[in-house]
């Protein structure tokens, strides 16, 4: 009897043992809010750069970065700095042992962080291979720390409706149908749209010069509102936005005026086309209000 509650005693310490060591090694896990790691193929990077038009003045953001591909390639071929943002402690040594194998390690860093505090202000460039839900938590974050003009290029996930992206392209990929049974991908571009809602007063240079009141509503790229010359109020025509670069058109008499320009801030500047003949003029604007 004493033997066999001995061997008792010692197989529940053995469950208990494995337990405890099963219970530990999860702990270790990252916890992957954003999927499972899959390596991006090397086609779908080199399309991602393209399309974000990387160049050597670029500081690319990579959030969870995996092995580093994305950064690594952008330091390498195309001279740019770069940061990575992984929360396995594993990708992130693997990445930093790579950068200084291929001697990238003096333009480029990865970091164990969490995507949600990773500071975006820096990136020029932007890059996910993230689930649509973690898009769409990302979708604020991203808008309000990233310079209008910043570009964003996800692998396969969009924002959803609300941030439609400017661009995508979808091309066959078959070492992807062995990872998700898809042979394909799709790459989506966003081109970060300066923050103009609210009111503003713009002014025309010269003998042709005038005063306009906007009001202006936006949701991300798309924007629409209306003007107030002369005691009426007409609604805004052409609307446009691309990075900081602005364009819309006010009926005047016959014709229209026609503004283009750029949004610094709280200012806008640019030139004016009068209507046929009249030529083009510059104009100013300044936020009024929110």
């Amino acid at each position: 009897m004493r033997i066999e509650l001995k061997r008792i005693f010692f197989t529940i310490a053995a469950v208990l043992c494995a337990a405890a060591a099963t219970a530990q090694d999860k702990q270790k896990e990252p916890d992957r809010t954003g999927g499972p790691y899959v390596p991006t193929p090397q086609v779908v990077v080199d399309e991602m750069l393209r399309m974000a038009r990387v160049g050597s003045g670029d500081f690319v953001v990579d959030l969870g970065s995996g092995d580093g591909v994305i950064v690594l390639t952008a330091a390498k071929q195309y001279k740019a700095r770069g940061l990575g943002i992984e929360i396995d402690p594993e990708l992130v040594k693997l990445s930093n042992e790579s950068a200084r194998r291929i001697g990238v390690a003096d333009r480029t860093s990865f970091q164990v962080q969490d995507v949600f505090k990773a500071d975006l202000s820096r990136a020029t460039v932007l890059t996910l291979y993230l689930l649509p839900s973690m898009m769409t938590e990302l979708q604020s974050k991203v808008f309000q720390e990233l310079k209008p003009g910043a570009r964003v290029v996800s692998h396969d996930y969009h924002f959803g409706d609300d941030w439609r992206p400017d661009d995508h392209f979808t091309f066959d990929v078959p070492e992807k149908e062995e990872v998700n049974g898809v042979p394909r991908a799709t790459i989506y571009l966003w081109v970060v749209p300066a923050k103009i809602a609210g009111k503003w007063r713009i002014k025309i240079d010269g003998a042709s010069g005038g005063q306009y009141d906007l009001d202006l509503k936006q949701r991300f790229q798309q924007f629409d509102g209306r003007v107030l010359a002369g005691g009426k109020s007409t609604k805004l025509e052409l609307p446009h936005l691309r990075g900081d670069e602005i364009r819309f058109a006010v009926s005047a008499g016959a014709g229209r005026h026609v503004f283009s320009g750029r949004v610094s801030g709280d200012t806008m500047e640019g030139k004016v086309e009068l209507g046929t003949g009249k030529g083009a003029v510059r104009w100013t604007a300044t936020r009024t209000g929110a």
